[in-house]
């Protein structure tokens, strides 16, 4: 065939979503118009740990508008089907008002049902929760270890001990919350056995599986839908106890349930990027060559469920090193499940890992764009494959000359502007782009408007448009003729929202079926005698603008609603699916990027201000720049917060969360965000994918928080190795 031309893809265009936005039509999870629906409010546990001993409902069933409170001791017994697949990490998965045990501070123990909000608000004030408290453990710090994840290859110890500079270094990093914009939220509504859920998820298939699950219904029985997503970072990547809350409220009085998670509420009943202690020691020559590497890495997770991510990835990957170990413990603590946050788990170790970077350039009088340059590794050293694409090097020579790296001093406190300790940083990041299998649909109709579904998501990166870009051109259709349709399980089925993984994966998916379709009406009409394009051979046809003709001839041909009109159809249809990458895999595939990061310092106060900021990234093909720089501006202010204010304070005494709320969990807001810069490398990565994209909602967040402390030691002579880095740690 022969090529079609590319209008959309590439092109900086606005969101076809936008005008939705703005004008406030976008329906979001807990918006929609549903007949008859009542409110649910859940009473939370006020104690870390121990069994509920009494449960006093009176004064809250007697109070005006409530209609039911349901808990451990009225609630029926669900089945919970093992549902492995939906993101649910190994362990029991919380199950709601089945037994007595509270396993976490905020645990929902009881749910009020109230004709209107402010009625199952009160009544939840008014129920009496008794309970017998055992002494939580909530300290990363205190409690034991479970069995280590390991990797080795070679002999670090040995390699250490023989390395004529070794560094051993140990990084503090606090949980930190998602706070999207738009709270969780489930509008769950039952006609007869089966179960409508509007949900604020990022993978309606994996809500609509556990609630399948859950309450032991067939597949058909269960629809899950939701258009939009105000934000999620994560966060909605696995079905949370709230929405099998709402279902089972919805059952048990017969009416459609509406369940909003408070603001504090989304600092327990979802999850999170768990606390971290990561020890890094590190031994190199004197000229810079890394000789061993020995992390230790400990991690918090439930006591019900083991949480993990992919933290181990980047220190057997990122340099190149003959001797590296790593012990990745879960430490069981009385909270509840994490789950994963923007760049999860190479976020966390690019702040250890570039930190003690930049720590043993500062040792050995490198610069430490030198010192990545003389370690940067010719395959992936953890499995001997080559690299796909791995382009680190131009991205740190754009990096500096487009930043002005040659202007920064190596000699930390060495540039001041008044009162104003000025200094600049940078790291590097990688991130494994996730890649699944996905299925979409495709049908062109007579009018020359086509309509694609797939069940994937859109939080924000710009889903609704980027797959109507790949959907136009694969068609020959403009944008405006082109409608994308997502969020409701009875389309298509996909993987998660998530992982840098929707466009590789649903974006092939789409184009298959998009490019099936063309090919039917190229078909049909180089066998229809009535058809310009009788007898020409149908490699040589494209279809541009609605329009198929022969290349290089456009004066020959038809529109797609001639050929239609003519031959009585009212539309063609396809399928198209993506199967996931090759295995075994042939190639190391994975997205990188230089941040560099300048500072300022208040040498009095310790008061840290980012000045500006840049993002050089090697993520493959860019199917819309527009919505790319956006991904890289969110993530540099997403690591912003990480490295200077995002903390969750839990009281260990009682695993209660104590900043639960935006006046005291601090986000980067308009002040905090400096000039910020995005670029892209030209070029496509074709490993696994036709699309030749990587991926680059993840690699953005990844190296933020360490080129944000790098700059802070060469402004102040301060290392501070925990996170966030606050005015105490540098006075």
């Amino acid at each position: 065939m022969s090529p079609q031309p590319q209008a959309a893809v590439g092109a900086p265009l606005s969101r076809v979503d936008g005008r939705l936005k703005v004008t406030g039509k976008a329906v979001y999870a807990a918006e929609h118009d549903v007949d008859g629906v009542v409110h649910a409010v859940i009473v939370d546990a006020s104690i870390g740990r121990g069994r509920i001993t009494s449960i006093d409902t009176g004064d809250a069933e007697n109070h005006q508008g409530v209609l039911r409170v349901i808990h451990h001791g009225n609630a029926p017994k669900l089945p919970y089907r093992d549902n492995a697949g939906s993101n649910n990490p190994p362990g029991r998965r919380l199950r709601v008002f089945q037994d007595d045990r509270v396993l976490f501070h905020g645990q929902p123990v009881a749910v009020v049902v109230g004709t209107t909000l402010e009625a199952a608000q009160h009544g939840a004030s008014l129920v009496k929760v008794r309970y017998d408290a055992e002494e939580p453990s909530t300290d990363l710090h205190e409690a034991e270890r479970d069995e280590p994840t390991d990797y080795a290859r070679g002999d670090a110890e040995a390699g250490l001990r023989s390395s004529a500079v070794r560094l051993d270094l140990t990084y503090q990093l606090a949980r930190n919350h998602h706070n999207p914009m738009e709270p969780h939220a489930t509008i769950a509504r039952w006609d007869g056995d089966k179960l409508t859920v509007w949900d604020k998820t990022q993978w309606v298939v994996g809500t609509h599986d556990e609630l399948a699950a859950v309450f032991d219904l067939p597949a058909d029985a269960v629809r899950v839908i939701n258009p939009f997503v105000g934000g999620g970072f994560g966060s909605g990547l696995r079905c949370w106890p709230h929405t099998i809350v709402a279902a089972l409220a919805a059952r048990e009085t017969k009416r459609p349930v509406k369940l909003v998670l408070s603001r504090r509420q989304m600092y327990f009943g979802t999850g999170y990027r768990p606390s971290y202690e990561y020890r890094l020691r590190l031994g190199s020559d004197r000229r810079g060559r890394l000789s061993a590497a020995i992390h230790d890495i400990d991690a918090e997770t439930s006591s019900y469920e083991t949480f993990t991510e992919a933290v181990m990835a980047a220190g057997q990957m990122m340099y190149s090193m003959p001797n590296v170990s790593q012990a990745y413990r879960q430490v069981s603590l009385d909270v509840n499940t994490p789950i994963w946050m923007r760049g999860p788990g190479l976020a966390t170790a690019s702040f250890a890992i570039e930190s003690a970077m930049d720590e043993l350039a500062h040792e050995l009088g490198l610069d430490p764009i030198e010192l990545r340059r003389r370690n940067e590794p010719s395959e992936d050293e953890s499995n001997n494959l080559p690299f796909s694409t791995r382009r680190l090097r131009e991205c740190y020579t754009i990096g500096a000359r487009e930043f002005g790296w040659s202007r920064r001093s190596a000699r930390p406190r060495s540039r001041r502007e008044g009162d104003w300790l000025i200094g600049l940083g940078m790291a590097a990041g990688v991130y494994d782009p996730g890649r699944f299998p996905a299925e979409a649909r495709a049908r062109l109709d007579a009018d020359g408007t086509a309509v694609v579904e797939a069940a994937t998501s859109d939080m924000g990166p710009g889903t609704y448009t980027s797959q109507t870009q790949v959907a136009a051109d694969a068609l020959g259709l403009t944008m405006r003729t082109v409608t994308f349709r997502l969020g409701d399980s009875l389309y298509p089925p996909t993987g998660p929202h998530g992982g840098s993984a929707t466009m590789a994966s649903v974006g092939t998916a789409v184009v298959d079926a998009c490019d099936k379709v063309r090919e039917q009406a190229i078909k049909l009409a180089v066998e229809d005698r009535e058809s310009p394009l009788y007898g020409v051979d149908a490699g040589d046809v494209v279809v541009r603008g609605g329009r198929l003709h022969v290349q290089g001839n456009q004066a020959r041909g038809e529109t797609y609603r001639s050929l239609l009109a003519r031959n009585d159809r009212s539309h063609l249809e396809a399928s198209g699916s993506y199967a996931g990458p090759p295995s075994p895999a042939r190639r190391s595939y994975h997205a990188y990027n230089a941040t560099f990061a300048e500072v300022a310092v208040d040498a009095t106060l310790g008061l840290v201000r980012v000045r500006r900021m840049l993002g050089v990234y090697d993520a493959g093909r860019i199917i819309s720049p527009k919505l790319a720089e956006s991904q890289a501006f969110g993530g540099i202010v997403g690591g912003i917060g990480t490295a200077l204010l995002e903390h969750t304070a839990t009281d260990h005494r009682d695993g209660r969360i104590v900043n639960a709320n935006l006046a005291d969990y601090l986000v980067p807001v308009n002040a905090d965000v400096p000039e910020v810069r995005a670029i892209y490398l030209d070029g496509e990565d074709n490993d696994g994918n036709a699309l030749g994209v990587k991926g680059l909602g993840e690699v953005v967040q990844v190296g933020v928080a360490a080129a944000i402390g790098n700059a802070v030691f060469n402004a102040t002579g301060r290392r501070v190795r925990e996170l966030p880095i606050t005015a105490e740690a540098l006075l």
